[in-house]
């Protein structure tokens, strides 16, 4: 289908050197040539401040694809591959809605080869080495970052509504029955009193399980669905994590540290408000400005001018070499994948307008005259460009269904184009074990599409 009509107009975890299956990593070829050198400048002190580098949309596009893990995509291998990726985006954010998986699953399968969703599972609840928790949103990070976020699990014990008061008054009992009888959710309490509480009116019991997953008390020992089962953290976090101080002494170094982590989170982003700075405590714009220019003094961020873009962007120092690699070598044979509605690719809507020419908003929480395109739409990226979207759903068999499908404009199917959609149709069918990939024959017909099923 075309488009539619509008509707009017210091880092917790260190980072080493990049990891195979990275673009830039060991055995990459050309990694010097045909670089734009870095250049340093000392003042009369001897500080050295890394000066702005020019980059053009496709050289800043291909770094945010390789930072990501995209370029190209489905190049990562097994749990190594995935908790490779989280250390160096830091987090990916978490939602409930399940269409055709969840976030952070849709996020994994696009970038690990052979992804399922009980690798991600593992990770979190059997080796633990990552956590859920509080960072962009709802969102899963390492564990070794867990000291860094004692800020924000202190702030959550502020009462901030009547339901935090109700709770309080059963959090050892709660406690208490957590140690007797071990992991619980809400629904293996009896505490049915209602309390006002985010999301709506909740069960005190829940109430109490949440809050002290906030203050750190708890964490999630595995999920039923989206039913969350807790157990105490000393039970799962290492010691040594689980006491370990802040390692940002004042809420400025804390700042700094969380804008740097949402730079590293996407690899490139401007210091214009937007979702992906969500979750960082007491920083609006002016403090953003604050911390970036602490950040550059230290240097330990750069910025980036991109051609075409009146706003600078800036970057991790620590990416560079990273950047310079990207850029020398030859791009890989491009590859399509689906991409997650909240990926990190995404975080700045408006950023990945001005550098994909791609606007996309998730439209799940729009009423339904306001939709442009439909309730769950995902895009479809090829090579360094989003090529399409398309609304999927599940057969009650378990069948992938495209329910509608909209190409990008000026996109035009050629027959590799056909070959990779084909072939990423059919690792994401492999990725939901679905038995197949269906089309209605008017959306097949209309679209010119009538091969993706077959092909997947």
């Amino acid at each position: 289908m075309g488009r539619p009509a509008m509707h009017g107009s210091a880092i917790c975890a260190a980072m080493g050197p990049p990891r195979a299956g990275y673009p830039g990593a060991a055995g990459d070829r050309g990694a010097d040539a045909g670089c734009r050198r870095w250049i340093d400048t000392a003042d009369a002190s001897g500080h050295k401040s890394c000066m702005d580098v020019t980059l053009t949309k496709s050289e800043a596009r291909r770094f945010i694809l390789a930072h990501q893990g995209l370029w190209p995509p489905r190049g990562l291998k097994g749990e190594e591959g995935a908790l490779d990726f989280m250390r160096r985006v830091h987090c990916i954010q978490y939602d409930p809605l399940n269409i055709v998986g969840h976030n952070p699953e849709l996020v994994l399968q696009s970038r690990v080869s052979g992804f399922t969703p009980r690798l991600l599972e593992g990770l979190l609840y059997e080796r633990r080495a990552l956590v859920d928790g509080w960072d962009k949103m709802m969102a899963i990070y390492p564990v070794e970052d867990w000291p860094c976020f004692r800020r924000q699990r202190a702030a959550a014990r502020l009462p901030r509504l009547d339901g935090n008061r109700s709770a309080g008054r059963i959090l050892s009992a709660v406690r208490a029955e957590i140690e007797r009888r071990g992991p619980l959710s809400s629904i293996d309490l009896e505490h049915d009193e209602k309390v006002n509480w985010p999301w709506g009116p909740a069960r005190v019991s829940r109430a109490a399980l949440e809050s002290m997953f906030w203050h750190g008390d708890l964490v999630i020992h595995h999920r039923v669905n989206t039913r969350k089962v807790y157990d105490l953290a000393g039970r799962h976090v290492p010691r040594e994590i689980l006491d370990a101080p802040d390692p940002n002494a004042s809420m400025a170094e804390h700042q700094d540290w969380h804008v740097l982590r949402r730079l590293r989170g996407v690899g490139l982003l401007w210091p214009r408000s937007g979702e992906a700075w969500l979750g960082i405590i007491g920083v609006k714009s002016a403090e953003r400005a604050l911390a970036l220019s602490r950040l550059r003094a230290r240097d330990q961020a750069l910025q980036v001018e991109v051609e075409g873009l009146a706003a600078p962007l800036y970057m991790a120092a620590e990416d560079r070499e990273e950047l310079d690699r990207c850029r020398a070598a030859r791009p890989p044979a491009p590859r399509a994948a689906i991409i997650a509605p909240l990926d990190n690719l995404l975080w700045d809507r408006g950023l990945a307008r001005a550098l994909f020419g791609f606007d996309y908003v998730w439209e799940v929480y729009k009423p339904v005259p306001e939709r442009v395109f439909g309730y769950y739409v995902l895009p479809v990226l090829y090579g360094e460009r989003f090529v399409a979207r398309f609304e999927p759903a599940r057969d009650p068999d378990g069948a992938l269904r495209v329910k509608n499908w909209w190409w990008e404009e000026g996109v035009r199917p050629t027959d590799t184009l056909r070959r990779a959609l084909s072939r990423c149709f059919r690792d994401f069918r492999r990725y939901l074990g679905a038995p197949a990939v269906r089309i209605p024959a008017r959306v097949a017909r209309q679209c010119g599409i009538t091969w993706l099923a077959e092909g997947a």
